[in-house]
């Protein structure tokens, strides 16, 4: 179907609004302007549809109340159905696929060569992700990837945390505030670790930037962003953590200074309360489908019951426009009471 609507027509312009349809011979079609996705289905109309070259509103016409005119117009085309458009979230999983393919884990050491493997451009992108250019741009930023040489790439995760390391190490070591972390010393400093350019990419992830009075550069490094990506380096080695064991670890390995938090680890992390003992293992929510009917059934073929406060984090992004959480787990659980708790299971079989 895509196939065939790239084929007809790829770019309009519609009141100066760039319209393109997008996706692979296997997908779907939707339609995205600079901000927006679109899902795309024919819709039937018992009206005929004329398609007239120069057509003119009432409103444009001249008064002819007084004379009336006969105008004879050229008829291009007909039509009985027409594309209807629904508002629908961008489809980002395949971006973050496509980029680990070739994963960016430093620059070559000497006269080694860098790994082969596939790269993409933002037209590349473009060209196979079924989202508006400001929805892309927005998740590169999300999953820490960054432009190298022309290429965006993903950051391979055990380097990204050497980066951070870096980074952490030599504010404890120069005993600076979290929220007063200084660029061009960082650079200086580190420089000759890594290149710069990864520095000062580690630090727009896990920092938010600002200027001081002097007009310097500043970083205010995120606790929460931190403590997060710490976790997941300790959880990704283990099927299971003992929960008490791993808080204990956990803040052992943040920086001094910070609180690892539990509230932190939100769509990262599942807890087994019921347990003995209790249990804590990596979930995240990016290895989840992106289908509704497929990320519930996954998350109930994980766990039968869930609370809401457990499986909140791992449906919010599914929500639609002036949808709630609580919409969503009507339409696709059922809910029941278990020890004075309110549980949700899933509607239909789920498959084992």
């Amino acid at each position: 179907m895509v196939h065939d609507l790239l084929e007809s027509f790829i770019v309009m312009s519609v009141f100066f609004i760039s319209l393109i349809i997008r996706g692979d011979k296997d997908e779907h079609a939707v339609l995205c302007n600079e901000d927006e996705t679109y899902d795309l289905k024919i819709a039937d109309t018992s009206n005929l549809l004329l398609f007239v070259p120069g057509c003119k509103t009432p409103d444009q016409l001249p008064d002819i109340s007084a004379s009336p005119q006969l105008v004879h117009a050229q008829i291009w085309g007909f039509s009985n159905c027409y594309w209807e458009l629904r508002r629908q979230r961008p489809r980002l999983k395949k971006l973050k696929k496509l980029l680990m393919e070739n994963p960016y884990d430093g620059p070559a050491v000497g006269m080694q060569e860098e790994a082969p493997g596939p790269k993409y451009t933002m037209d590349d992108l473009l060209e196979r992700i079924q989202a508006s250019r400001e929805e892309i741009e927005a998740h590169l930023q999300n999953v820490h990837a960054c432009e190298i040489d022309g290429f965006w790439r993903i950051l391979d995760f055990d380097y990204e945390m050497k980066l951070l390391g870096h980074v952490t190490q030599l504010v404890d070591s120069e005993s600076w505030s979290f929220s007063k972390v200084p660029l061009s010393v960082c650079l200086e400093e580190l420089g000759s670790l890594e290149p710069k350019s990864m520095i000062e990419h580690c630090l727009n992830c896990y920092g938010r930037r600002y200027s001081n009075e002097d007009g310097q550069v500043i970083y205010a490094l995120d606790e929460d962003k931190v403590c997060r990506a710490t976790a997941q380096l300790l959880l990704q080695n283990a099927v299971k953590f003992n929960l008490s064991e791993f808080q204990e670890v956990w803040q052992q390995s943040v920086p001094e200074g910070m609180s690892a938090r539990l509230d932190q680890l939100r769509g990262l992390a599942l807890l087994d309360r019921s347990s003995k003992p209790e249990t804590i293992s990596l979930l995240r929510i990016e290895d989840l489908p992106e289908d509704t009917l497929e990320r519930f059934n996954s998350l109930f073929s994980l766990r039968e019951k869930w609370t809401q406060d457990d499986i909140e984090p791992y449906i919010q992004d599914l929500c639609g426009e002036k949808q709630t959480t609580g919409a969503l787990l009507t339409k696709h659980a059922r809910s029941s009471v278990q020890n004075g708790v309110k549980v949700y299971n899933s509607r239909r079989p789920i498959a084992t």
